[in-house]
């Protein structure tokens, strides 16, 4: 028989040949969380469990923004003894020291005292928060994103067969009958409101088809109303890329998701009618306006009508060939005028020239041969005659040429005279 395998000891190195034991390991995180000490612990009571006789009440306490909770003990005598009254949704404020329970292997925190956030303490943490998200520029209006006019699908996020829900449901489809919803049920008051409308609120901002998301609840007291001024939600509203409509409560009631979102309606039937418009008065609408385009075209075509009439009452437009006859009477007058002084022109010009012919006839040879003249021309051989102008140049025997009135004569020089 072979020997039992060493194991190792509490202060030795861990491995695979030589393990702890549980109530090693147990132990070591029974230390590890006892150095922790007593701390301070904000949450909010989710469970009581406290029976008569026993010696240990037994609580859950629950982070309002996130999934997690927190086993809690204490002495019956510290519920009992609580000046303000410790129910299941109680915010508390609890001192104690945590301990790990090696038997079972699960964490406890035994406290010693509690003590109840009252309305004005978380009143006070609502400004503050108010304060910081402000100083951030949550609230800035320029980060307010425009509602769709006609949504195709709304996203809803309210209680369950809540008020609200058949508040926003009835007047939408009442408004706009073709609306679609997608409707996403959630607490909205409680330690898990928050986780929950968390998620809701991511699944439909990740959807394409949701337009808008309308967040509804109704009327309540301020510890009712506190997972809308959770810091985690505002935060979460602000990241939307889809709009954000916020209606919670009535009209005096003011969360801090009425700021963050880009709407704040007053009651969840004010969301219905700031988000889904009215079909009838739509109509109404489109049936003014179409009365209105109707009698501004009429008035149009009147003015219009009536300017054309007048252009064509104008002598020019009445009648235009008549400025035409007109002209057509001076181009005649005018023609008939160019004529008879060209005629008188031409008549003087005629006369002149026949004067002047009548002076060159009386100047001419012609008349001078008429007159009893010749003129007397030398023949030149192989040339154009020459008028003879002295004796000499007519030697004896020269041809020659007489030019009389009605002829001439050829001849020969048979002497000369001087």
């Amino acid at each position: 028989m072979t020997s039992a395998q060493p194991r190792a000891t509490s202060t030795g190195p861990s491995t695979a040949e030589q393990p702890w034991p549980v109530r090693t390991v147990s132990a070591k995180v029974a230390q590890w969380i006892d150095r922790l000490g007593s701390v301070w612990v904000e949450g909010q009571i989710t469970q009581i469990n406290a029976r008569p006789g026993t010696r240990t009440a037994f609580l859950v306490l629950r982070d309002p923004s996130v999934d997690m909770s927190l086993s809690v003990t204490c002495s019956p005598q510290l519920l009992q003894n609580s000046p303000v009254p410790l129910t299941e949704g109680s915010r508390v404020v609890m001192f104690g020291k945590l301990s790990f329970y090696t038997g079972r292997g699960s964490v406890s925190l035994r406290v010693t005292e509690i003590r109840a956030i009252g309305i004005g303490e978380l009143l006070a943490r609502i400004e503050r928060l108010r304060a910081l998200l402000a100083a951030e520029g949550l609230f800035d209006p320029r980060l307010k994103r425009p509602l769709p006019f006609l949504p195709g699908t709304i996203g809803l996020i309210t209680g369950r067969a809540s008020a609200a829900e058949h508040d926003v449901l009835s007047v939408a489809q009442r408004r706009w009958p073709a609306v679609r919803f997608e409707v996403r049920n959630t607490p909205v008051q409680g330690a898990t409101a928050v986780p929950q409308i968390l998620d809701a609120l991511k699944e439909l901002d990740a959807d394409p088809h949701v337009d808008v998301i309308i967040l509804a609840r109704g009327g309540g007291s301020v510890e009712d109303l506190l997972p809308f001024s959770d810091e985690t939600l505002c935060r979460a509203i602000v990241a939307c890329r889809t709009p954000v409509v916020s209606a919670i409560g009535h009209e005096p009631d003011s969360p801090l998701s009425d700021h963050v979102a880009d709407l704040r309606a007053a009651t969840p039937t004010d969301a219905a009618k700031r988000v889904v418009p009215d079909a009838v008065a739509e109509q109404a609408l489109v049936g003014e306006l179409r009365s209105r385009s109707a009698a501004a075209l009429r008035n149009w075509v009147q003015r219009e009508s009536h300017l054309i009439s007048q252009l064509r009452s104008r002598p020019v437009l009445a009648d235009p060939l008549r400025a035409l006859d007109h002209r057509s009477d001076e181009v005649e007058r005018l023609r008939e005028a160019g004529r008879r002084d060209i005629s008188r022109a031409i008549a003087a010009e005629s006369t002149t020239i026949e004067h002047l012919r009548a002076r060159l006839t009386t100047l001419g040879p012609a008349a001078t041969l008429a007159r009893g003249y010749s003129v007397v021309q030398r023949i030149v051989p192989d040339g154009d005659p020459e008028v003879l102008r002295s004796v000499d140049d007519a030697p004896p025997g020269t041809q020659i040429r007489v030019r009389v009135a009605d002829g001439a004569v050829r001849a020969a020089v048979m002497g000369k005279d001087k």
